[in-house]
């Protein structure tokens, strides 16, 4: 099973999404006190949606989630650019303050992984995520929303 991490107490609430873990160990391993926390367990394909950039929980209620789809149709060489960036700068701040942490090698491979990806190989407009391109060229592929 698969979780969604959301701000506590937002029931209705748009965009409380804080974190997702692909399984219990990923859920364990986050760097969060899950009391402070909604979690709601979630199937692997609305996981997927959410993880591939495909669909974004746009609020929950008790344990339902209400999703939206994401219109990729916009990312074109510069926000694509611009993405990679945040990404990059966001892993390089939890490596930095983690090297300790159970999922630091996960993190750093990714890290690794994006600073030698090169978007000028991309067709755009993309019509997809980033993370949904990564994965369908066979490589790894994790939402911010993963990172502990």
């Amino acid at each position: 099973m698969a979780y969604f991490i959301f701000t506590k107490n937002l029931n209705n609430e748009e965009n409380t999404l804080y974190r997702i873990a692909e399984n219990l160990s990923d859920l364990n391993n986050l760097n969060i006190n899950q009391s402070n926390y909604k979690i709601i367990e979630v199937t692997q394909n609305n996981f997927n949606d959410v993880k591939f950039g495909l669909k974004f929980p746009k609020s929950y209620n008790e344990n339902s989630i209400t999703f939206i789809d994401v219109d990729s149709s916009l990312l074109n060489k510069k926000v694509t650019e611009k993405i990679l960036t945040n990404l990059k700068e966001k892993i390089n701040e939890f490596l930095k303050e983690n090297k300790n942490h159970i999922l630091y090698s996960v993190w750093n491979n990714y890290y690794i992984e994006l600073n030698s990806f090169d978007s000028e190989t991309i067709t755009y407009p993309l019509n997809k995520s980033l993370e949904k391109h990564l994965s369908d060229l066979g490589k790894n592929s994790y939402s911010i929303f993963q990172l502990p």
